[in-house]
């Protein structure tokens, strides 16, 4: 089942009855609005006149729907989960924890791999020249010691966007507000699926920053990147003005937890197949498998 992704923009009041999630607009006209809190995997909460009961929250934990808060930037910036996401939690992050470091650069090499592989069709798709591309992909070695996916980031954000002098930068020029935007939703699928798998998200198997409560979400959510990408490609090849970023830009940005991916031959939800993801990463931890199952960007 596809879960819903709900985005509050303007004052609001949001409280629970009967398992549901009620809306009431205390500014606005406008009707009550009751939403099945099984429906929904997240909540974007942008105004600061949001007001939302414990209860609500509690019940949001216990559904596991992912409450996202953002900063005066609109940008999110925080993300509440439930303390426990699965039945075996603690066995699983012992598995996590005793990861030999061969393993995780195992793990890291195949994650940039799938990443630039992906950016590469993405290339494809838009009919530019991916080879150099491929060329990268094929030399990435254990740990990607020889750093090809930095090499590949700036070939390929030179080159994405028909735009003079664009490279990717989070306080750079637009269209990287509409990529910080993508990628902070894809950072909160990532991290609400490493949780529901009972793994640890600050405990990474490549970034390792200790200021970083999500060093596992940024690792995993690289290879979905061009995923985003190739939404905000579309809204910038419209023509529209993405300078200004509005309500209706950020609307086809939300929608990235529900667009269809492919992943091991079969179109899946990405929110879904991110779960198919951690999954396949505990079971790497735990050694019944090899490879980390990650989606494959369609030409």
């Amino acid at each position: 089942m596809i879960k819903r992704t709900l985005f509050f923009g303007n004052p609001a009041y949001l409280s629970t009855k009967n398992e549901q999630l009620v809306v009431n607009f205390p500014n606005e006209e406008k009707k009550e609005v009751t939403i099945p809190i099984e429906d929904l995997g997240f909540l974007v909460l942008e105004h600061p006149q949001i007001t939302i009961t414990n209860a609500l929250l509690k019940k949001m934990a216990q559904n596991k729907t992912a409450v996202v808060t953002c900063d005066s930037q609109h940008l999110p910036c925080s993300l509440l989960q439930p303390l426990v996401g699965h039945s075996e939690q603690t066995e699983r992050y012992r598995y996590q924890l005793d990861a030999s470091i061969p393993l995780k650069k195992n793990l890291w090499q195949q994650t940039v791999v799938a990443k630039i592989e992906n950016q590469a069709n993405h290339f494809l798709l838009k009919g530019k020249n991916a080879l150099r591309l491929k060329r990268y992909a094929k030399e990435v070695k254990s740990g990607d010691n020889n750093n090809q996916e930095a090499l590949a980031a700036a070939f390929y954000f030179q080159r994405l966007f028909n735009i003079d002098g664009f490279s990717r930068n989070q306080k750079g020029v637009p269209p990287n507000n509409l990529l910080n935007y993508g990628y902070a939703i894809l950072r909160a699928v990532a991290a609400r699926a490493i949780i529901s798998s009972g793994l640890l998200p600050s405990v990474g198997i490549f970034h390792h920053n200790k200021y970083n409560a999500f060093c596992l979400a940024d690792d995993i959510m690289e290879p979905y990147r061009p995923f985003v990408d190739n939404i905000v490609h579309e809204i910038v090849a419209t023509g529209c003005q993405f300078e200004e970023f509005t309500t209706k830009l950020k609307s086809e940005l939300l929608i990235i937890p529900a667009i269809d991916v492919m992943i091991d031959g079969k179109k899946s939800p990405l929110m879904n197949a991110m779960s198919r993801t951690t999954n396949s990463l505990f079971k790497c931890f735990e050694g019944s498998r090899r490879k980390i199952l990650y989606p494959e960007f369609c030409k």
